[in-house]
């Protein structure tokens, strides 16, 4: 069972999430949210999830990132049998550059 199912999600600080305007005031939450490894641990994963959907293979993705094997698995597990978080932010991404 997801660990995340177990214990009902208090809503509030991802509604909270949702009143910010911009990448600045997101940092700016973040910042405030967590503590400085916490926060480069998220960015190291969503840096893998990018190398990962470029088809990119484990020891680029280590030499590029620094991620552990395991942070590379773990990642690749949520692209393959997550809850499409990443490929909905990932499409977004994508038609704003356009």
């Amino acid at each position: 069972m997801n660990k995340l199912n177990r214990k009902p999600r208090n809503l509030d600080m991802y509604k909270a999430m949702l009143t910010l305007e911009n990448v600045d005031e997101f940092m700016a939450f973040f910042d405030d949210l967590c503590t400085v490894t916490e926060i480069q641990a998220m960015e190291q994963r969503y840096q893998v999830a990018v190398c990962l959907s470029k088809g990119m293979i484990y020891n680029d993705i280590l030499a590029e990132t620094g991620a552990s094997s395991a942070t590379i698995s773990r990642v690749n597990r949520s692209l393959q049998y997550g809850k499409d978080g990443y490929a909905i932010a990932f499409e977004r991404l994508e038609k704003q550059e356009k």
